[in-house]
């Protein structure tokens, strides 16, 4: 038996204040199901497709059966989801003729891949044939996928804060926040929605500051933005990143992409940076600036140019998908500014 003090250092909780799952080492796991069955309803309820034959909207959710929960071992997330997705839809002629018609998800789980998922729509019994139906069995079905897939990266994003927790470094354990903020469909992390077309008008923009501490070195949190595996690590999803002036980078399912303007290691970074939502060609300006405080980095994030109408949906995006989901992967929460 080891003496006092010289046990496994994996297993030594007296260096927490909260004394709770040293290093992430112990399992832990979160149930998903009822979050994940209000999450799914909401992004499928109210979703349409429209062409010059009419427009079809699913109006309801009529049945979501199965369970979702989250596990994380030795401080890696580990997903499970499984469901049977029933609605209902009806379509709408240029004419003015209704139809109604069933829609069916029988197989979202972990285990499928998205271009892989069923999507089985019908026309309701007694009802006639229609160019609605065709337009609901291809992009309404479409749709229903991207709106599922969102559904994937919210789990990984919204659901998962504070399951993993800092490391023992004195660190306390990052509080969750206590308001939910009901996410867009084109929050980051999601992919409802198709780059809008380059209209050539002049949009008005603003500029806007961030500042966050991390309790790490500046060569460190300079590495987070810019080594591809890292940047997976705390987005949760694929990401290409090619790390030198002029490299392009594509997150969170390609609705933030852009490219470096100027790299000055452990000092600065400078980004074209964009919602795919955003008007065709038109980027942000992003500047990082790590400044040293000794045991802890001072991150200065600067936007300028965003548009004027998705400043509040940047400002929560950079501060919780990039702040904060950096400091809950890495453990280097420290006090905010």
């Amino acid at each position: 038996m080891a003496k006092w003090g010289e046990g496994d250092p994996r297993w030594i909780v007296e260096e927490r204040a909260d004394a709770t799952n040293v290093n992430n080492w112990h399992w832990t796991e979160r149930d998903a199901t009822n979050w994940s069955s209000e999450k799914l309803k909401e992004l499928l309820e109210g979703l349409c497709v429209e062409n010059n034959e009419g427009k079809c909207e699913i109006t309801e959710v009529s049945k979501v059966e199965g369970e979702a929960s989250i596990n994380n071992r030795k401080g890696k997330l580990i997903f499970f989801y499984e469901w049977n997705l029933k609605a209902k839809w009806k379509g709408t002629s240029t004419s003015g003729i209704k139809y109604k018609g069933n829609l069916e998800v029988p197989n979202l789980s972990d285990e499928n891949d998205m271009d892989d998922l069923d999507v089985v729509v019908s026309l309701c019994k007694d009802e006639p044939e229609t160019p609605l139906y065709d337009l609901m069995r291809k992009d309404g079905a479409h749709k229903v996928r991207e709106a599922l897939d969102s559904y994937v990266g919210l789990l990984k994003t919204e659901f998962t804060q504070g399951m993993i927790l800092p490391t023992a470094n004195g660190v306390t354990k990052q509080q969750m926040s206590q308001s939910k903020v009901k996410m867009d469909k084109t929050q980051i992390g999601s992919s409802t929605t198709a780059p809008p077309p380059n209209t050539g008008v002049k949009i008005p923009t603003c500029k806007f500051s961030l500042r966050d501490t991390f309790l790490t070195s500046p060569d460190d949190l300079y590495r987070v933005f810019l080594k591809q595996e890292l940047v997976q690590a705390f987005t949760h999803s694929a990401a290409v990143v090619e790390p030198e002036k002029g490299g392009k980078f594509r997150l969170f399912e390609g609705n933030v992409v852009g490219e470096f303007q100027e790299l000055v290691p452990e000092e600065k970074i400078v980004m074209k940076w964009r919602y795919n939502t955003w008007p065709c060609e038109h980027y942000a300006t992003v500047t990082l600036t790590f400044t040293d405080k000794g045991s802890e980095t001072e991150l200065s994030v600067e936007c300028r140019a965003v548009p004027d109408s998705d400043e509040d949906r940047t400002r929560e995006g950079w501060q919780r998908y990039y702040c904060q989901a950096i400091k809950q992967t890495f453990g280097y929460g420290a006090r905010l500014c």
